[in-house]
């Protein structure tokens, strides 16, 4: 063996095999950056690797075998005289050791420039900009010029421009205020940082533009400026220089004009004020897109799609932000949204809107996790923390939500809505006094609109909760005439479609669709065509239901197109065909998974013989009981949809043979509805035939 290794140091098989690897280790580690940036395919790398390895032994035998000198290659004799040199006394071998150690080195150095940056939290910088001070008698100069500031201050993603009314809540500790005056046959332009804590002034700066139409790149100037003295941070401000642009001022003043409308909710003049932007500047994208968002809002849905379509074509002359806010807000993509927080994390509007985009993909979690952040930078907002108590009621965490509306009522008694999670989070819980309670409190309060008709009907609804339909009726015949006096149809059609369920829970089909009909003229929101479709249906009214149901198909609103395809459903089961309707709950879960379609499922698949996954929806209602305080998430008390679910749980558990859970769950449903009806005699009687068994 020794001779052996005599012989490979002798004909400098170590040598050779040393400098091969570390050969092969510099050009793998350079080809591993190298070859992502000119975008090579992954084979490429992979298949040097594979080379560098089956080569070593080959290059192992030719080492055995040929020796390289100054004189050329040879072939490799027999030891004759075999004299072996010791380490470091041939050159090669410092070459071997060199090669090794820059190996080594660009190996360290590729590997530490590899590693993941660490993350840096941006502190949130909210800032308040005030009204310019326009001493230039060009009235065009009014409103643009803040605008336009705030465009440029928000390229700094940690920066976020609030309105008069938010600073404070907001922790705005700056206000920008500036002015325009003319200077020679220019202008100059003067910003003011003012601490707001103490009304001094923290700095001042100031720009110059040449001319009339040289004052809106002047003003994206003067906001690079005033970024940095803001300490907005660096990663986008160095590499953009976005600003709010327009081909006229006229078109810009426009522009300024259709937000100041569309912040105050007058749509009608904001959309004016928008195209006017648009037919001065054909290319001014973020017009075309604000007007599609306001066309919509009103209902235009043919002009919002016109125009919407021209924006996407120019998308490019609009800031990153103001890109990702426009997209967001037409489409409500959560994918959107979550990119727009994860550029700009301290923009509260977005993770706002992003809260509000998870709630409508039934994402409470996601929900409930921006608006805390949102509160992170609003702590003093009883309009988020009230937000986060309802995303909480409807994840069915009602701790939280009793907890955090409870913060919202100690601060301001007034704060209506708050009283809503308060009284579900009792009501589930078993503290009906307490649910009770917390309605009639909503009913006193002064800052939610309509809270007492609110408070009316979630009486009623924790009185159809226990079965309480009498009482129920003449609570909501009373609350009906009010607000139909004092003009509050919507709240009269929510009385009218709670009183047509109390009317078919005792098999009264007549006066149920009459009522359900009532409802339909006032209103016309899915929390109305829903359950009246399916009163209609029950009642065998397949061709109101049905019309119902093709009107809520044609939305674009993936909540109304389930819940067409929902009764569809059942009116394929009023027709006898249980497997279809089956199959239409499925298809209407795979477009939106919602409470009250799962309800729908689980007894769809019970007739369907299906008790497996009957079992398996209905055990999942119970998981998502928070959905059912608001079965159309509209704030509005359904809770009544949740006491039928252990009745319909017993008969699955009863197809099964679970004759001990069956037993329980109908005798739950007895309990809760103590004064009797149609599902609850027909609970006793099966609870008392199991017991027999």
């Amino acid at each position: 063996m020794k001779r052996f290794i005599k012989e490979l140091r002798r004909r400098e098989v170590f040598r050779t095999a040393g400098l091969y690897v570390g050969i092969c280790w510099i050009l793998i580690e350079v080809g591993s950056v190298l070859l992502p940036t000119f975008d090579a395919p992954e084979w490429v790398f992979r298949g040097a690797i594979v080379v560098a390895i089956c080569g070593f032994p080959v290059m192992l035998v030719m080492a055995w075998f040929f020796d390289v000198s100054e004189q050329g290659i040879s072939f490799q004799g027999d030891p004759t005289d075999t004299v072996v040199e010791q380490l470091g006394a041939h050159k090669s071998d410092f070459v071997v050791i060199g090669v090794l150690v820059v190996a080594l080195i660009v190996s360290l150095s590729l590997n530490v420039r590899n590693e993941a940056p660490v993350e840096v939290k941006l502190e949130p910088i909210p800032v308040l900009v005030s009204a310019f001070q326009n001493t230039t008698a060009e009235p065009l100069f009014d409103i643009v010029l803040e605008e336009a500031l705030a465009v440029g201050l928000e390229v700094a993603p940690n920066i976020t421009v609030v309105d008069k009314s938010g600073a404070l809540q907001a922790g705005a500790k700056l206000k920008l205020a500036g002015s325009l005056q003319p200077s020679g046959n220019g202008y100059r332009i003067t910003l003011e940082g003012v601490d707001i804590s103490v009304g001094e002034v923290a700095f001042t700066i100031d720009e110059k533009a040449d001319s009339r139409d040289a004052v809106l790149q002047a003003i994206g100037e003067l906001a690079a400026k005033a970024r940095k003295k803001l300490g907005g941070s660096a990663p986008i401000e160095e590499t953009q220089t976005e600003s709010f642009m327009a081909a006229s001022l006229e078109a810009a003043s426009a522009y300024a004009a259709g937000r100041q409308f569309e912040r105050a909710g007058e749509l009608d003049e904001a959309a004016k004020s928008y195209e006017q932007a648009t037919v001065a500047d054909p290319n001014l994208g973020r017009a075309f897109a604000s007007l599609a968002l306001v066309e919509r809002t009103l209902g235009r849905t043919d002009a919002a799609a016109a125009h919407w379509a021209t924006a996407l074509t120019l998308m490019d002359t609009m800031t990153e932000r103001e890109r990702l806010r426009a997209l967001g807000r037409y489409d409500n993509a959560v994918a959107t949204w979550t990119e727009f927080v994860e550029k700009y994390p301290s923009d509260i509007g977005a993770r706002d809107s992003y809260a509000w985009a998870a709630f409508q993909q039934s994402d409470f979690a996601t929900a409930v996790a921006e608006t805390r952040e949102v509160l992170e930078t609003l702590p003093k907002s009883h309009l988020h923390r009230a937000k986060l108590a309802l995303y909480a009621m409807y994840n069915s965490d009602w701790q939280t939500a009793a907890d955090e509306s409870a913060k919202v009522i100690a601060a301001n008694p007034e704060y209506g809505v708050a009283y809503l999670p308060v009284a579900m989070a009792a009501l589930a819980e078993g503290r009906v006094d307490a649910a009770r309670e917390a309605y009639r409190q909503m009913a006193a309060t002064s800052e939610t609109e309509h809270g007492a008709s609110v408070a009316e009907l979630g009486l009623a609804d924790i009185d159809l909760y226990f079965g309480e339909v009498d009482e129920a009726q003449e609570r909501l015949r009373a609350g009906i005439d009010a607000d139909i006096e004092s003009g509050n149809d919507r709240m009269a059609a929510l009385k009218y479609i709670a009183l047509a369920e109390s009317y078919a829970d005792q098999q009264n089909s007549s006066a149920a669709t009459r009522a359900a009909t009532n409802a339909m003229q006032l209103a016309d929101s899915v929390a109305v065509q829903v359950p009246a479709a399916m009163i209609y249906a029950e009642a065998g009214d397949i061709t109101s239901a049905g019309a119902i149901a093709d009107a809520l198909l044609a939305q674009p609103n993936e909540h109304s197109r389930a819940f067409g395809q929902m009764l569809m459903g059942l009116i394929l089961q009023s027709e006898g065909t249980r497997t279809a309707e089956a199959l239409a709950m499925r298809d209407a879960i795979g477009t939106a998974d919602l409470w009250l379609i799962r309800y729908q499922a689980g007894k769809a698949y019970l007739r369907a013989g299906h008790y497996l996954e009957a079992l398996d929806e209905l055990t999942t209602l119970k998981e998502r009981r928070g959905e059912a305080a608001s079965a159309f998430l509209d704030n509005m008390p359904t809770y009544r949809f949740m006491a039928e679910v252990p009745y319909w749980t017993g008969r699955v558990q009863e197809e099964l043979n679970l004759r001990s859970a069956a037993r329980a769950s109908y005798e739950q449903y007895v309990a809760l509805r103590s004064q009797g009806g149609a599902l609850a005699q027909d609970a006793s009687a099966r609870a008392a035939s199991l017991s027999e068994q």
